[in-house]
């Protein structure tokens, strides 16, 4: 798979993420998580998980980050970093990966474990989503 960006590297955008992870607010879990998120203009969006006492209220690194490209990108995301503090691979929980889905099913996962970094798409890690139409495929 072909690497998205001549600008910015799947090295740059870990090291984005690890950057978001230092503002997690993870005091229930101690499962703190950065993301960055990269788009066709090489603007990088990133978000850490913020937890809450109501858990189900709990926000993830990767649905922090896209909301803020959302708002504020010109660009359509096509690859998305992301770090935990153990160091150990930490792939997109499956809300993250059905709310991602929606925005790029062919967006690159870059994920890293041990210092080995690894590229996989969203596609490949959901591969049955939920479709809101038959012919599988969401609102432009």
């Amino acid at each position: 798979m072909d690497w998205p960006s001549k600008v910015i590297s799947p090295d740059d955008l870990l090291w984005r993420a690890r950057k978001a992870l230092q503002s997690s607010y993870a005091p229930y879990s101690g499962f703190r998580v950065g993301s960055a998120i990269l788009t066709t203009d090489d603007e990088i969006f990133i978000g850490c998980n913020v937890e809450n006492a109501v858990l189900s209220l709990t926000i993830c690194a990767e649905r922090n980050a896209m909301t803020s490209l959302v708002q504020n990108a010109t660009g359509k995301p096509v690859a998305i970093a992301v770090v935990c503090e153990s160091g150990h691979e930490c792939p997109p929980c499956g809300s993250c990966r059905q709310f991602l889905f929606e925005f790029n099913p062919d967006m690159l996962v870059v994920l890293e474990s041990s210092g080995q970094i690894s590229t996989k798409t969203l596609r490949d890690l959901l591969p049955s989503p939920f479709m809101t139409t038959p012919e599988g495929s969401f609102p432009e």
